[in-house]
């Protein structure tokens, strides 16, 4: 499904009690816990980047670097992922609006903003538009959950959701451990060095597992927020859809279920960008779902680009 995880992702062991300091960024008091936020550039309005299930803030660090050469650009964990502190997982659309509003006050960045939401952080850019519509200049949806979308696939991938959602991904051996990281060191060799290493370490501890269980409620709980909260402030939306090659997809889900759950998705991001006025669907043919934004970064920086020169 669209919100699926990094293609890199694999089961971890269970992390410590305890998280590092980030390697970039700092941490911010903020609706009562300490939450990573990362800023660079200068400048109105800021791009504010909201990951997908099982990223974190510094996973869009390449594209981050490029928005802050136009405008002032913010990465952030929320609340029981990255290096923020830990919160019972899955959350609510509301308590995770709150948090990110809290958090840009707290860290003096202010609106309104764009948000680029990827995936699950398209459902919670959406619903932070709906709860504070004059706080949003635009919207950047990369690849975004529709909540009508578990209703229109088969129900064979209904069926796998439901199952994977019940479940613990098992502890891996060591063996297994250095396997996952030789193979996720490519995906991040362009990360900054002091970056790079203590990204693909979280990954591969502590990303899965998080993102597992941040997807639990997105069926009933986030979708129903989402119908409830009402129609989004009449700003910019560009909507990117990708339908390229994920590893992760491919491996979860047979040619003809893909095949399904992209069409469905497509119809459902047409659906959603036609909901406001001068709204637009990209599609993005060859990128997949979890990394569209390093696969395609040239495709989410002109939509980044196009958005600010329409934001007023």
């Amino acid at each position: 499904m669209p919100h699926s995880l990094p293609s890199h992702s694999l089961p971890s062991r269970e992390p410590g009690t305890t998280l590092p300091e980030p390697p970039l960024g700092r941490l911010y008091d903020a609706g009562g816990r300490r939450l990573m936020l990362h800023r660079s550039g200068t400048g109105g309005p800021a791009v504010v980047f909201l990951p997908g299930a099982g990223q974190v803030g510094l996973d869009y660090l390449n594209v981050h670097a490029k928005v802050a050469e136009l405008t002032t650009s913010v990465l952030y964990d929320r609340a029981g992922t990255g290096w923020s502190q830990r919160a019972e997982l899955p959350r609510t659309a509301a308590e995770v609006g709150g948090e990110l509003h809290d958090l840009l006050r707290a860290a003096d960045v202010p609106g309104p903003y764009v948000l680029v939401g990827h995936s699950l952080g398209g459902a919670y850019a959406r619903h932070f538009a709906q709860r504070f519509p004059g706080e949003v200049a635009a919207l950047l949806l990369l690849d975004p959950f529709h909540e009508d979308l578990h209703g229109r696939v088969p129900q064979e991938a209904r069926d796998r959701l439901a199952q994977s959602h019940g479940q613990e991904p098992p502890d891996l051996t060591d063996e297994q451990f250095e396997q996952a990281r030789t193979q996720a060191a490519p995906l991040f060799a362009k990360w900054p060095e002091p970056v790079r290493e203590p990204l693909i370490e979280h990954h591969l501890r502590t990303a899965w597992r998080a993102g597992l269980r941040e997807d639990r409620n997105l069926y009933d709980e986030v979708a129903g927020e989402l119908r409830a909260g009402g129609g989004l402030p009449e700003v910019p939306l560009i909507v990117l859809t990708a339908l390229g090659h994920d590893d992760t997809q491919a491996h979860l889900w047979s040619d003809g279920v893909l095949r399904a759950i992209n069409e469905a998705k497509s119809a459902l991001h047409a659906q959603l960008a036609s909901s406001l006025p001068g709204g637009e669907q990209r599609i993005v043919g060859d990128a997949g779902h979890g990394w569209l934004h390093e696969e395609r970064q040239d495709a989410v920086l002109l939509a980044i680009g196009d958005l600010l020169d329409r934001a007023v």
